[in-house]
């Protein structure tokens, strides 16, 4: 009787100190890219379980939400151009074994307000905390300078990006956010990780997977160049072959 009156009067203390769970959800699992595709809009919602059911109390410091978006990683060769004599050339280069070729990152508030920095690069929460693998023994300073210019290639084409202050939530439980999916991104299996964040610490974490693939007559020309390469080659220099005659004969003829 005594221990069943304790455990009573120590749950309250153990519920406090459990910690919350996310469940997350993405508005499209499946994105396909047709010859039409200019981009999407991907919804991610979800909600933060409390310990017994409960709602975030009048005197608690709220969380935060941070939402990454990644796409699967690839190698990657960034060249550094430099004038020569008035001309632009290649100078110096560093390839990458391993880069997302795809990041983007959106979050309640800042990153750099919710967490320091060695958690940021624990978990890769913001562009400047990517972990990049470059192929080369490089010295610090040029390995930044490079690390520095792939992200910046990548800002531009729209695939790294961050969205600061684009995650809201409401009532302490329920968040959402709206990123978008450029119309230059690449395919295959990308993830939607979840993270909720409190008083500078990672209370949760949860990952959605996405697809993103061609359809329709794309999906068939990127299976025939993958499984078929050399015959893809030999119908690619036929119609090259073809198309370059045919303009010949009309080009003579008028």
């Amino acid at each position: 009787m005594r221990r069943l009156l304790a455990l009573a009067l120590l749950a309250p203390l153990l519920m406090g100190q459990a910690k919350p769970e996310l469940v997350p959800d993405v508005s499209q699992r499946d994105i396909e890219i047709a010859y039409s595709f200019t981009g999407a809009d991907l919804l991610l919602f979800g909600a933060i379980l409390y310990p017994g059911g409960r709602q975030p109390g009048a005197g608690e410091k709220p969380a935060d939400i941070v939402v990454v978006v990644r796409g699967p990683t690839q190698n990657a060769l960034v060249r550094e151009k430099e004038k020569v004599a008035g001309i632009w050339v290649n100078a110096e280069k560093m390839r990458y074994r391993s880069a997302p070729s795809f990041y983007a990152v959106a979050s309640s508030r800042p990153v750099s307000q919710l967490v320091d920095d060695r958690t940021r690069a624990i978990y890769e929460l913001g562009l400047d905390s990517l972990q990049l693998s470059p192929a080369s023994n490089a010295s610090p300073d040029v390995q930044t300078r490079f690390d520095e210019g792939l992200v910046e290639l990548r800002k531009r084409s729209g695939l790294f990006y961050e969205a600061p202050g684009a995650v809201e939530i409401t009532g302490g439980v329920l968040y959402r956010a709206r990123l978008t999916i450029p119309a230059r991104v690449p395919v295959g299996r990308f993830t939607a990780e979840t993270f909720l964040i409190r008083d500078g610490r990672v209370l949760a974490a949860a990952v959605r997977p996405i697809e993103i693939r061609k359809s329709g007559f794309e999906r068939f020309i990127a299976r025939s160049a993958d499984r078929y390469s050399f015959l893809y080659g030999l119908v690619a220099v036929a119609l090259s072959v073809f198309f370059g005659w045919a303009a010949g004969a009309i080009w003579r003829r008028f």
